[in-house]
């Protein structure tokens, strides 16, 4: 700046001091002082701080303008000192800026094979104080279109068309050219050009060119229909009110050619227009045009407007029609009343008096009157002077409101009273019963005070009593929890070097989107003609219309045949088809919640209930929803600890005797599944040998005698294969257990044999200890096809088993084999039932234990509660990890916040401020919609084995979770389930945490849409190919066979849809199918 003063300053560039100043104040020698008027005045360290574009195709001809400082004093300084990479850029002489811009045009850069290059400017020369490289680089890119939307128009042109594809903004200028003559440019982006089509020569396709600088694109697949103009023939009715709004049906040709038409009109000084719809190329309806505005008059005859004409891109020969038109004044109607309020009883009519009710216009048409009384529309009565309006049953004051056509006018408001007055032995009568009614309630109180009294007595009491088995037991959970605490530690230390068996992202979303079903259609690659392949293409872009999929929901849904497993299939489908477009698929669902809240809160439903069942569409998706979103915090957070507690529950259970035939057990958390009575139990510990390597060391395993041959089978095989998935490792079904003593002395155990103990109709599995397996036997588990119970006679073998001759003998002659060997044979014998530990409840031989009391003796209680005691801290872990906004180093996922705020943002719009009314919205949204199912199915999340007690355990900890999201309190009493008394201590705990989590949460900033909208873009990148999008698209279409007629008509009664064409669409698809099936 200091060198490009004016020169009448003399000011000069000090270079020793490093100012601006004149020659005398700079200290000598003369050459540090530098003046624009010396030759080789020159500013050191030039800068480019911008770019413009910063892409280009490589063909040349972009225009590059770079912004900076120091930038040469004269154009001859950066004359030849431009280049990108290698490639030359020419500065452009009448565009230079003295120091500040160049513009310089890029040379041909096709056999230049890097992408990005960043942009040189040198000053003279490139030495280093006198060479200047830009921040960004410049990116050589291939621009090119593949589609153009709409692809016809009328030969007229004014067809506003989006050319797509993809770098359509790079480079300096672009030119479009509709055959030889140029699209009018309006707008480019990336992905697309607009422009609006010129006029064509002849009917037909026409070539579409795109010239990005100096790179010409072309795609000889897309061209631009030129159609006929489209013309106007009949305007049927042919007369309107001076508000229109009224409907009119044009007939005409070519009418389709047309994206946007528009009627207008012209009356004085009124001009109005209104959208049309197009339904074919012969006819379109369009509602009348308001001319109310003018100044001139209408005659009670009609008044033909000045101009009546259309708007169709640039065919302005129907500008102005030829068409007979009339216009008709609008109806005037008399005031209630003077003072604006009337007043009716319930049965009376209303009557509204006016004039111009209906127009002497020709025809059969008429206007169609609406009346609402408040919101509710009236039955009308017409007459050429007065509407007679009948309303349902309504009392209070409402605003009266008439309709017709773009016509509204409110005569006043109507008070309906009701004329029911009390008579004198009326009111003795009610004041009577009131004094009774007065007398009944004071005595109700009073019983329920003393009832309260007592519930309060007998709720301290067992609260005592409750207080006293805690104290009792806390030593056995003291050893119970020291003992599981070093089994989790090992369990730890496995689990850090083999890692938590999760399962991949697709194997999770199928399990909890199609629970139960293991080998969808999603999943398989699916082999369809060139037509249905076609068909579904389109079926899949009607899906992403959402209006489109609105109506196909809604009409679904209002279908009586439309069952909760088909909301829930429909739901699952439609989240695995819009898998790869996560944010439109969160668009649709905030719809769907929006319209299910505002649905909730007119049935007069308690807001409380919303969302808390799975009723529609809108919920279950939902569920699919988080848990696309919530995979990643499942894996780096909440995992660990929900795995962790499925350990500990399972090695809890696994430590006392489990019933294999009833799934009860000794330690559990749950009332139903636990065994009532004493059973004896020695704890042994075998040694097996590694089916995968016999020469291997032995694992040493810790069975209980009472164990069944499949739990021993169980117990080896987690041993054996410890931190490998399940379904990696073989299945107890499939392998044979054999007790090894010696070389070859092998038995194979079975849980059902000859040797099977049978005690009237009762046969019972066998055990360790019906083998008499003793403490520290080999135990080896051998392939059932590999078996060596049947070796070749073997004296040790024989000796081996003479201590078990008396159990084994059969019917066969002692000294052989294979009599001597337990057959594996079941026993066929019809009507005999199988026990373990307890018999079937209803048995005669069950003493112990009331089992078909509620209430739990005090022996059991104290079980649970040693058992819940020892699994506490697992619990405290999950929940503690659930309800924080920050653990373990894990952010709050984006998902929940938006989603909570979104209920805020609703809460507010309905005006609902009761806190419990939010709270209970966000605890059915998330916690029982999402963790519920997690923490009850931990199977959907990790590759394991989840057993029948392992199972009613986790339901305890899941409704314990449920009850903690609740605001409602819960008494307690000797009916109050079980698993409500064993945490009925911990529940006040963790709903100050969930409270505190809420909380949190609201007070976190709000998540930006562009945020939002990064992160669903990654997600759908991250997991675009998980299903088969074409087979979960087949899916949904059988719903739109099933109810074809109902969601057809529903398109067409729908007027966007109609502006859209969705209905011809959807026929189109249907109409392909059916073609090809």
């Amino acid at each position: 700046m200091c060198l490009k003063a004016d020169s009448h300053f003399d000011c000069g560039w000090c270079v020793q001091e490093k100012k601006c100043s004149l020659k005398q104040e700079c200290a000598p020698p003369e050459s540090t002082w530098m003046h624009h008027s010396a030759d080789n005045s020159r500013c050191t360290h030039p800068k480019i701080t911008k770019l413009f574009p910063e892409t280009g195709p490589r063909q040349g001809g972009t225009k590059l303008t770079i912004t900076g400082e120091n930038l040469g004093l004269q154009f001859r300084d950066i004359q030849s000192g431009v280049k990108l990479g290698k490639v030359p850029c020419i500065p452009i002489e009448e565009e230079y800026i003295s120091a500040e811009r160049i513009v310089c045009q890029l040379n041909d850069a096709t056999g230049y094979r890097v992408q990005d290059a960043q942009v040189e400017v040198c000053v003279r020369d490139c030495l280093a104080d006198y060479r200047a490289l830009s921040p960004r680089a410049f990116t050589f890119v291939t621009p090119f279109f593949t589609r153009m939307q709409p692809s016809q128009g009328p030969l007229s042109g004014g067809t506003r068309i989006t050319i797509e594809g993809n770098h359509l903004n790079a480079g300096s200028s672009v030119t479009v050219n509709i055959g030889r003559h140029p699209c009018h440019f309006k707008k480019r982006s990336s992905k697309e050009i607009v422009c609006v089509t010129p006029a064509g020569v002849t009917p037909g396709s026409t070539s579409v060119m795109v010239d990005i600088d100096a790179a010409e694109l072309r795609n000889p697949e897309v061209k631009f229909n030129y159609t006929e103009d489209p013309t106007i023939l009949r305007i049927e009715p042919d007369w309107s009110i001076a508000s229109g709004g009224t409907l009119l049906t044009i007939s005409g040709t070519n009418l389709a050619t047309i994206k946007e038409p528009k009627i207008r009109a012209k009356y004085g000084t009124a001009e109005s227009f209104h959208n049309c719809t197009v339904y074919n190329n012969s006819v379109m309806v369009c509602l009348a045009p308001s001319v109310a505005n003018s100044k001139r008059g209408f005659a009670e005859t009609g008044s033909g407007p000045d101009e009546i004409g259309f708007y169709m891109d640039n065919v302005h020969a129907l500008m102005v029609v030829n068409e007979s038109f009339s216009y008709y004044p609008d109806p005037v109607f008399e005031p209630l009343s003077p003072t604006g309020i009337l007043e009716l009883k319930p049965t009376s009519p209303m009557i509204l008096k006016g004039r111009n009710l209906f127009p002497a216009a020709p025809g059969s048409s008429r206007l169609n009157y609406t009346v609402l009384i408040g919101e509710t529309p009236c039955v009308l009565t017409l007459s050429e002077t007065q509407l007679l309006c009948e309303w349902p049953n309504l009392t209070g004051q409402h605003k009266v409101t008439i309709r017709v056509g773009g016509f509204e006018y409110s005569p006043g408001s109507l008070h309906i009273y009701s004329d029911s007055l009390l008579t004198l032995p009326a009111i003795i009568g009610i004041g009577g019963g009131g004094g009774l009614l007065l007398l009944v309630i004071i005595a109700v109180l009073i019983a329920y005070k003393r009832k309260s009294r007592d519930a309060d007595r007998t709720l301290r009491r067992l609260q005592l009593q409750m207080d006293n088995l805690e104290s009792r037991v806390a030593l056995e959970c003291k050893e119970a929890f020291a003992e599981l605490q070093t089994d989790i530690h090992e369990l730890t230390q496995e689990l850090d070097g083999a890692g938590i068996p999760f399962l991949d992202y697709r194997t999770y979303a199928m399990r909890v989107l199609f629970p139960g079903i293991e080998d969808h259609p999603v999943l398989k690659e699916m082999e369809v003609q060139a037509n249905v392949e076609k068909a579904l293409t389109l079926f899949g872009q009607l899906l992403t219309k959402r209006h489109f999929l609105l109506i196909f929901i809604r009409t679904l849904e209002a279908q009586r045949s439309f069952s909760m497993r088909d909301r829930g299939n429909v739901a699952s489908l439609i989240m695995t088809a819009l898998q790869g477009e996560m944010e439109y698929a969160t668009g649709v669902l905030k719809q769907l919640l929006s319209d299910l809240i505002d649905k909730n809160l007119e049935s007069k439903n308690h807001p409380k209930l919303l969302l808390r069942r799975t009723e529609s569409v809108a919920e279950k998706m939902l569920t699919n929803w988080f848990t696309f979103l919530l995979y990643k915090f499942l894996k780096e957070c909440a995992g660990e600890p929900l795995f962790m507690l499925y350990c500990a529950i399972k090695q809890q259970m696994e430590k006392g005797p489990i019933d294999a035939i009833t799934g009860e057990a000794r330690y559990s958390l749950s009332e139903d599944k636990l065994i009532r009575q004493q059973i004896d139990y020695k704890t042994l510990t075998l040694h097996c040998v590694n089916p995968e390597n016999e020469t291997a060391p032995e694992v040493t395993v810790k069975c209980l005698n009472c164990d069944t041959i499949t739990q021993v089978k169980e117990k080896l095989l987690d041993a054996v294969y410890k931190g490998s998935p399940y379904s990696q490792r073989p299945k107890a079904g499939d392998m044979e257990m054999e007790w090894r003593q010696g070389r070859m002395a092998r038995i194979i155990l079975q849980d059902e044999d000859v040797t099977t103990k049978i005690d009237n109709d009762w046969k019972r599995l066998n055990t360790l200890a019906h083998y008499q397996v003793i403490d520290g036997s080999v135990i080896a588990l051998v392939p059932k096809q590999n078996s060596a119970y049947n070796i070749s006679n073997s004296s040790t073998f024989t000796k081996s088993l003479s201590r078990y001759e008396s159990m084994l003998r059969t019917a066969s002659s002692p000294d052989s084999l294979r009599s001597r060997t337990p057959m594996i044979t079941p026993d066929l014998e019809s009507g005999t039932k199988l026990w373990h530990l307890v018999k079937n409840h209803d048995h005669s031989d069950q003493r112990e234990g009331d089992r078909g009391s509620k209430m739990v003796s005090e022996i059991y209680l104290t079980r649970l509660l040693a058992t819940k005691g020892t699994l506490q801290k697992f619990v405290d872990d999950l929940f503690e990890t659930i309800f924080s906004t920050a653990h373990r180093g894990s952010a709050l996922p984006l998902a929940i916040k938006y989603m909570f705020d979104f209920l805020d943002e609703q809460a507010d719009k309905h005006q609902i401020t009761d806190a419990d009314v939010r709270h209970t919205w966000k605890s059915n949204c998330l916690p029982l919609r999402f963790w519920v199912n997690v923490i009850k199915n931990p199977q959907f999340v990790f590759d394991i084995h989840k057993n029948s007690i392992t199972d009613a355990c986790l339901s305890v900890v899941a409704q314990t979770f449920m009850d903690s999201c609740s605001t409602s309190e819960h008494k307690l009493g000797k009916d109050s389930p079980s698993n409500k008394l064993l945490y009925a201590k911990d529940i006040p705990s963790y709903k100050n945490w969930v409270e505190r989590y809420y909380s949190d949460i609201s007070r976190m900033p709000a998540i930006s849409d562009q945020d939002m909208s990064a992160y669903l873009a990654e997600q759908s990148r991250l997991h675009l190919n998980q299903f088969n999008s074409m087979s979960a698209l087949h899916e949904i279409y059988s719903y739109i066979i099933k109810y074809k007629d109902e969601i057809l008509s529903a398109l067409q009664k729908d007027e966007q849809a109609r502006r859209q064409r969705l209905h011809s669409k959807l026929e189109q698809v249907i109409d392909t199918m059916t073609l090809s099936s």
